[in-house]
């Protein structure tokens, strides 16, 4: 009794101090009066709480609020705010050609970011290594922090990976990404580092700040090259038991589909099978093969094979689509990746369509992340591990 009665003190304490975080993470300045509105701690504790977490470095102390004319008489209010800078996280999107890193503060503001390629794709698991470390020491000195002042790493590679950070090895693309990361990171800089899908990470970050704010009921499809997907359902991201949910390798047995390549590679092959024949078409200015963009683009000006190319895509994407919202029935599907930024035009062609290959149509939209929606989802599920661990981690003294 005597040993619940000694950590009771020391629990209170904590739930407080977590709490006053939260409310600071979500506000800008406070004041020590609003803190204990949002938390229900006497002053007394409000004050101290702050106080304590002022010396560790997560919040600071602003001004005197009579400076900018906000009292004329009596003692000013003290106002605090999250410190931001306090450490920092990096999100990543590992992919089979290029490593890419983003620095990002405490409030998920991406600082600086740097991207490094590959040699090959077969190449060791060292040399992959080194390139995702040399991109995290670029990205970090490009906003002049510190190896040590990084909180935690999240890292989205192309291959299904369980609740536990493993990696689903059962075919050989996957496990050109099971390399060991967390654990040579950790030797190295002494980092947590969180290992998720690239397409789960989508889907984190397209609901964070994307199309899907605020949707429970979503499956993001990273759609450029090939396509993949995220599955959120009642808020919860799901796995699977393996890391496989979400993964859309049974598009090879769906009539009208039959593979998994996605916009950009599609778009890409049906031009040169156009400009392989005699079709007279805006693409032929394109003397090395017309990318998607330019595709969308030569739509867009009315060439009618670019814009049968457009139509065959639209139907390909609504028999995807509409084979997922047969099976999870989300609310909303949205198309994620590099190429989103051109597939909007693709939706009035995808909803006319979504009836005819499912009796549960979603909403569909387009990410406005574009290529970052991976490093967005993983900077998210970075600040996710800090702010659950916050009490148990030590910031780095500054420079």
């Amino acid at each position: 009794m005597s040993e619940v009665s000694s950590a009771t003190p020391q629990l209170l304490r904590r739930v407080s101090a977590g709490a006053v975080l939260d409310f600071m993470r979500a506000s800008d300045a406070v004041t020590v009066t609003e803190v204990m509105e949002a938390t229900g701690l006497t002053r007394a504790t409000a004050i101290s709480v702050c106080e304590d977490l002022m010396e560790r470095g997560w919040i600071r102390e602003l001004e005197n609020q009579r400076a900018f004319g906000g009292y004329q008489k009596g003692r000013p209010a003290r106002r605090f705010e999250l410190n931001e800078r306090a450490g920092y996280v990096l999100g990543m999107d590992i992919g089979i050609s290029k490593a890419t890193v983003v620095v990002s503060d405490l409030r998920g503001k991406a600082l600086g970011r740097s991207s490094q390629p590959f040699a090959d794709a077969e190449i060791s698991a060292e040399e992959r290594i080194s390139v995702i470390d040399r991109a995290s020491m670029l990205a970090l000195h490009s906003v002049g922090a510190t190896p040590e002042s990084v909180l935690a790493v999240c890292a989205g590679i192309a291959a299904p990976v369980d609740r536990n950070g493993d990696v689903l090895v059962t075919q050989h693309f996957w496990g050109l990404f099971d390399v060991g990361l967390k654990s040579a990171l950790r030797d190295r800089r002494g980092w947590t580092v969180l290992l998720e899908n690239d397409a789960n990470l989508a889907a984190l970050g397209d609901r964070w700040r994307g199309a899907a704010a605020g949707v429970d009921d979503v499956v993001v499809i990273l759609a450029s090259e090939r396509l993949g997907s995220g599955v959120i359902d009642g808020g919860r991201l799901l796995h699977g038991r393996g890391g496989g949910a979400g993964e859309l390798a049974f598009l090879d047995m769906l009539e009208g589909v039959g593979d998994t390549f996605g916009i950009a590679a599609l778009a890409r092959g049906w031009a040169a099978d156009a400009l392989a024949g005699k079709a007279r078409t805006s693409l032929r200015d394109h003397a090395e093969g017309a990318e998607a963009e330019q595709v969308f683009a030569a739509a867009a000006a009315g060439d009618a094979v670019a814009l049968k190319i457009l139509e065959r895509i639209a139907d390909r994407m609504a028999r995807v689509i509409g084979a997922v919202a047969t099976i999870i029935n989300p609310e909303l599907v949205v198309i994620g990746g590099a190429v989103a930024n051109s597939a909007g035009v693709l939706l009035e062609p995808i909803a006319e369509r979504l009836t005819k290959y499912t009796v549960t149509p979603p909403r569909v939209a387009v990410s406005p992340l574009g290529d970052s929606i991976v490093t967005v989802g993983a900077v998210r599920c970075a600040l996710d591990y800090v702010e659950k661990n916050t009490l148990d981690l030590e910031l780095a003294a500054p420079a």
